[in-house]
Order: C-alpha cells, then sequence, then structure tokens
C-alpha cells in the first residue's frame, strides 16, 4: 500500500477498465484516500460507477477524452475549481488503445489512431495541466520532490522497450510498441522555487506493464509502492510494477 505517501490530489486516466480501475479502486481504499481524485473516463457510468457504488470517496470525472483539446481544457477548468491554490499533485497518464497487428500487416490508419490515444494524449494532457502540478510544486510547507509534492506519471510498457523487445514472436503489435516508446521522454520540467544555484526537478517516472502471469491486484499494489519512493533522481526512469529499474 501507499505507505508514507500522502497525496492531496491526483488525476487518472483511462480509468474505463483494466489497470487504470484498479488503480483508481487502490487509490480509493488506502488508509489515507487523495482528498481530491479525479478520474479521466469515458463513461462514467460504465464499470466505474459500478465498482464505487459504495460507501467511499467518490472521484469527479472532469476529462472524458485525452484525444480532444476541449475536452482537456474543461478538465483544467474543473480540476482548477476544485484544488484552488493547492494544485495538482499527481497525474498519472494511464490512458491507452490498441490494435492487434503484425510488421506484414500494420496500417497507417492503426498507427494513427493509436499513436494519437497513447504518446499525443498524455503529452497534451501532461502540457494542459503543468500550471497546476507547477502551483502544488511551490505550495508552502512542502520539500523535496517526491509524488505527495508535484509529478507525471505515465504508464507505458515492457513491449514499448526497445532492448528488452518482449514477447515479439506472440504478439507484436507493432503500432502499440511504436506509441508506448516515446513515454519515458515526456518528462517534467524544473518545477517550484529551488535555493539558489538548485535545480530539482519534479519526479517523472515511466511504469512498464506486461500481462504475464502477475494478477493486476498484484500490479496495482506494486505500482503503488513504487509511487511512494519515486524522488527527483526517479526522473526519466522507467520502473516495472515490481520496483526494477527497466531497459528503454
Amino acid at each position: 500500500r501507499m505507505e508514507g505517501l500522502s497525496v492531496g490530489s491526483v488525476l487518472l486516466t483511462g480509468c474505463d477498465g483494466g489497470l487504470g480501475l484498479g488503480l483508481l479502486k487502490g487509490l480509493l481504499e488506502q488508509p489515507r484516500p487523495p482528498r481530491h481524485l479525479f478520474a479521466a473516463c469515458l463513461d462514467p457510468q460504465g464499470k466505474v460507477g459500478k465498482v464505487l457504488g459504495r460507501p467511499v470517496p467518490k472521484p469527479s470525472h472532469p476529462l472524458a477524452d485525452v484525444t480532444d483539446p476541449n475536452s482537456i481544457k474543461a478538465a483544467v477548468r474543473k480540476v482548477q475549481e476544485e484544488v484552488g491554490s493547492a494544485g495538482l499533485n499527481l497525474l498519472i497518464n494511464n490512458v491507452g488503445t490498441t490494435r492487434r497487428s503484425t510488421l506484414a500487416t500494420e496500417t497507417a490508419e492503426n498507427m494513427t489512431l493509436v499513436y494519437t490515444t497513447n504518446t499525443i494524449g498524455p503529452l497534451q494532457t501532461s502540457q494542459a495541466f503543468l500550471p497546476l502540478l507547477k502551483k502544488a510544486a511551490e505550495a508552502e510547507g512542502q520539500q523535496g520532490m517526491s509524488c505527495s509534492r508535484a509529478a507525471i506519471i505515465n504508464i507505458s510498457s515492457i513491449l514499448g522497450s526497445i532492448e528488452a523487445a518482449e514477447a515479439w514472436e506472440e504478439r507484436q503489435d507493432v503500432c502499440y510498441r511504436c506509441s508506448k516508446v516515446p513515454l519515458p521522454a515526456e518528462r517534467g520540467g524544473i518545477w517550484g522555487s529551488p535555493p539558489a544555484g538548485s535545480h530539482p526537478h519534479t519526479p517523472h517516472a515511466s511504469c512498464g506493464i506486461w500481462q504475464g502471469p502477475v494478477t493486476e491486484e498484484e500490479s496495482v499494489q506494486g505500482i503503488l509502492q513504487l509511487l511512494a519512493h519515486l524522488s527527483a533522481t526517479s526522473n526519466g526512469t522507467f520502473w516495472d510494477w515490481r520496483g526494477q529499474s527497466l531497459p528503454w
């Protein structure tokens, strides 16, 4: 569990199912859940609504489509209304889609669709929420760089590792692999008001996910534990759910 991590506000994308829905549940089940939890999902009344139909703090759903700049801008306004001067502490870019393909059957249409959602979507979302993340980083009373202060986490995949080339024979999915490669490079900037001469980075990390024998619950708990231990030195790194560094 998120031992040692007390985060005031979180925006999590891709909550309609799978890992995103699992992370949403995991955040809500923490001993100290976020005061503001924003769940980006296409259908708030679908799986998310059913899962959260119980006596737990319910998140708001300000963002529907990370590929739509207008939807993102509207989400920024709504989040700003709720968090105020405290800003947004943690953005988790988890949204993703895929189209099954091989190197021989891949199409430009597939590549465009998947890249727009998996790569451009997180970039646009991060850009739009930077002012609120910077505001959180500069908030009084917060020391050091951590997910509790301000961070961007991009959920990538071991399939996006060029060096590992995981499971190529079983699952080529060229469009998906290509869309996940750039995510570790979508780093946060130099945020906050550091002492003269120092330039700490707000932590940014990519968590690699591969659906092997591990259960969803194990993945979720592993990722939440990892978030509690990320710091300024984690900027631009690539980790798996067990907290082990992955090759990029």
